[in-house]
């Protein structure tokens, strides 16, 4: 792992790596990792391997959900972010779903 990964990074990377971790229910991957009130997440990206830390408002995390999308992971991430919106409604992923909707991510070619 890079030099520069946070130990807050590095913590939520290895949860996910654990049995019964964070990140993964019932042997299910988990995408998105929510931080700072939902303003921020975690994306995890099974098609390079990597987690980046992204502003959940961004053109790059727009664009890291459309990645996923394309690799075939878009109904996931959805159910993904409705989930989080049942379980923290104030956190605005209804909202952020919506953004994302609005910007044609997931919407296949």
């Amino acid at each position: 792992m890079a030099n520069n990964t946070s130990k807050t990074a590095r913590a939520s990377v290895r949860a996910g790596q654990t049995a019964g971790g964070a990140l993964s229910v019932l042997g299910e991957f988990k995408y998105l990792i929510p931080l700072a009130g939902g303003k921020f997440a975690y994306v995890r990206n099974l098609t390079n391997g990597k987690t980046n830390h992204l502003r959940t408002d961004s053109d790059a995390f727009a664009e890291e959900i459309r990645v996923l999308s394309a690799a075939g992971h878009g109904t996931k991430i959805r159910a993904e972010l409705a989930a989080l919106a049942a379980a923290q409604p104030t956190h605005g992923w209804d909202a952020t779903e919506k953004r994302l909707i609005d910007a044609g991510v997931f919407e296949t070619a």
